[in-house]
């Protein structure tokens, strides 16, 4: 009669699963995870179009160290910025028609300047991800805490608990999250566009007033305007750019044709995000917006357009908000793609390349959820606390990719006209127009990095240092981890079957802690192996060790029974030393360790005991010629009744007898009788 327990709760924990995250999809149904490039511009397109919530503060706050006056200054700025934008979208498109397969800057690099810039780019894009998570969220919690001053302190749990929900969210896979987060970025785009056009219309009519009631940010002195400060205010604006890269990363999640449909959205994204950074800079130079720790530009901009509290207010802070928050989706979508390349190559651990039930990166979107909310924490959900970080990271991606496409396009122009080359990540076609291609590139390189050094140097003592430090950090670990599988490879290739170690023989040992049901178990299989075996037990307590040897000769009445003394109470050690010098005595010979594992039914009540077969194991397996067997006594507990493997003395006796009769050929109960 089958005892065992319906699989209720197995089928609960399924069903939970279901609810969250959606039913598990099939292997096959991989290629119809795809996206159009309406949801796809809200799933890469969030986080570029979001940054201009928050950019032309960012150029306000440092002009402001030099007073109202240099606010004029925010308009050229803008203008020198969104030519720059121009130029990195035009060599982006460049790649994605180069490497149709996605991969961005780590593919690019990988391919055309070697491991090391893939992992500095590498590196510096998954470490941006991560801030685009911690920046845009915290950004539109600001956007909340400005429309309800109440929430203030709240500001750090709700910027922890909008990324758990993104997180669940994006678990369920890319098509369900795209069309779940188009909503708030279409909204956005709409509100946006139509505070754009009542406010220029208000401009051309002169019914435009300035803004009012703002406290303006203070400063301990004012410095001179110079061009540090000017550098400065453009490094900062430049988080404009941020995202730009995410579709090139992404091309893979679009639906066929890959590459002109990825193009295309990478256009319109552009296109979007220049038209409303221009409008929002040029309207808030007009209304005199000033950069303030209690209001942000955008509400001090839909305030003084739609009227404090209006209808129009309120939506537009609405849409400002969720934008930013959903803009953390960009870094779901591309962060977990990326972190699966690196794992491929072997940089970062295997366990990213696994897919979820959902078809999607589950390990890389929980990674990148952990990294983002500890982020937050630290640094209270503070936007001005985390741009310092942000930025570097990306444009040093920006200049190694375009770096590789300068490099690549070289490639190109020595090939004759009609020849085509296979590369490593894609076909080298000669292209007459290379000329024009690498001069996009090889501008767009030299400005981003350009922008890069001024970041890291005007905002270095603001957490900047962080970033040069952390990256070359990521990329020496990286390198350690690939090193480690290399070596596991070479010693698993076939090629190195002569370096093995020739073994004549095997040696059981059995670990006991005592003599009970468990330990039969463990003698059957030893002995159903047909090796020598021996069993030892670690005195650490002298009266137990006297009790087990004694219980030992009573019940098993076979086999020998090693005490090792423990008077310090260490259990490992001993252990250890004592394959060790069987290894030594025995050197052609493998040794058997045995060991068994009270097997409990349920986490907390496997956490009542010791669990030492573990701790064990680990210390063990890193011996060779050693094989570690764990040999489970499996615990039931049905209705508070527990289905006990652990046999009393008499129990044991009995059984060790029938086992005794069994091999001799002895019908079970013959002793009973006689």
């Amino acid at each position: 009669m089958d005892t065992t327990p319906p699989p209720t709760t197995a089928r609960k924990r399924l069903n939970l699963s279901n609810l969250l995250i959606g039913r598990p999809l099939e292997t096959r149904t991989l290629a119809h995870q795809v996206v159009s490039k309406k949801v796809g511009l809200a799933v890469f397109a969030s986080d570029a179009i979001s940054s201009t919530a928050y950019a032309t503060e960012e150029i306000l706050v440092i002009l402001a160290l030099a007073g109202a006056a240099a606010f004029w200054l925010s308009v050229p700025i803008a203008i020198a910025i969104a030519i720059l934008l121009v130029i990195v979208t035009v060599s982006y498109r460049q790649t994605i028609f180069a490497y149709p397969n996605g991969g961005g800057a780590y593919i690019v690099a990988r391919d055309n300047l070697g491991e090391v810039a893939a992992q500095i780019a590498g590196a510096a894009l998954l470490t941006d991800y991560i801030l685009t998570v911690a920046v845009s969220i915290s950004s539109g919690v600001a956007q909340i805490v400005s429309a309800f001053p109440g929430l203030a302190p709240l500001r750090v749990a709700i910027a922890v608990g909008v990324i758990a929900v993104m997180t669940l969210v994006n678990l369920r896979g890319v098509r369900e999250s795209g069309a779940i987060f188009a909503i708030p970025t279409y909204f956005f785009l709409g509100m946006m566009f139509l505070t754009l056009g009542i406010g220029f219309y208000r401009w051309a009519t002169g019914t435009l007033p300035t803004v009012s009631g703002v406290e303006e940010m203070a400063t301990q002195s004012l410095a001179p305007l110079g061009l540090f400060l000017i550098l400065r205010a453009f490094s900062s604006g430049s988080t404009a750019l941020t995202g730009i890269e995410a579709i090139s990363n992404g091309i893979t999640a679009f639906k066929e044709p890959r590459s002109r449909n990825a193009a295309r959205t990478l256009v319109v994204m552009s296109t979007v995000l220049i038209t409303l950074f221009l409008g929002i800079t040029f309207l808030s130079r007009h209304i005199q917006a000033v950069p303030s720790h209690q209001e942000t530009i955008i509400s001090q901009l839909a305030r003084t357009v739609f009227g404090n509290g209006s209808i129009g207010y309120l939506l537009v802070i609405a849409g400002t908000a969720l934008v930013l928050l959903m803009a953390a989706n960009t870094s779901y979508a591309d962060f977990p793609r990326l972190a699966a390349l690196h794992a491929g190559d072997g940089f970062l651990p295997r366990q990213l390349t696994y897919r979820g039930g959902r078809l999607v990166f589950s390990w890389g979107i929980m990674a990148l959820a952990m990294a983002a909310g500890m982020l937050v924490v630290l640094l209270r959900a503070s936007t001005t606390a985390l741009i310092p970080l942000y930025a570097i990271g990306v444009f040093l991606s920006f200049s190694v990719s375009q770096t590789g496409m300068v490099v690549r396009l070289r490639k190109i122009s020595k090939l004759k006209p009609g020849e085509v080359v296979k590369g490593l990540e894609t076909t080298l076609e000669y292209d007459p127009h290379w000329r024009i291609h690498m001069a996009v590139s090889a501008v767009g390189a030299v400005c981003t990095f350009v922008v890069m050094l001024i970041f890291a140097i005007t905002k270095f003592t603001s957490g900047a240092w962080f970033i040069l430090l952390l990256i070359p950090t990521l990329v020496f670990i990286f390198f350690r981890i690939h090193h480690h599988y290399k070596d596991v490879s070479h010693v698993l290739s076939m090629t190195n079957s002569h370096e093995l170690v020739e073994t004549d023989r095997v040696i059981t040992v059995l670990l006991i802690d005592g003599v009970h049901m468990g330990t039969l178990q463990m003698v059957n299989f030893a002995k159903s192996m047909g090796n020598p075996w021996h069993a030892i037990h670690v005195g650490v307590n002298h009266d137990k060790a006297m009790a087990t040897q004694a219980r030992w000769d009573k019940y098993i009445h076979e086999g020998e029974l090693v005490i090792i003394p423990s008077p310090y109470r260490h259990l490992v050690a001993p252990i250890r030393e004592y394959v060790m010098g069987l290894l030594k005595d025995n050197p052609n010979a493998i040794v058997h360790v045995v060991m068994g594992h009270l097997s409990m039914d349920s986490l907390l009540t496997q956490a009542l005991h010791q669990n030492s077969s573990l701790i064990l194991n680990v210390a063990l397996s890193g011996l060779e010629r050693v094989v570690v067997t764990i040999v489970p006594v499996q615990i039931r507990q049905n209705g508070g009744e527990v289905n006990r493997n652990v046999l009393t003395g008499s129990e044991l006796k009995r059984a060790r007898e029938a086992r005794q009769h069994a091999e001799q050929g002895v019908p079970a109960g013959a002793s009973d009788q006689s």
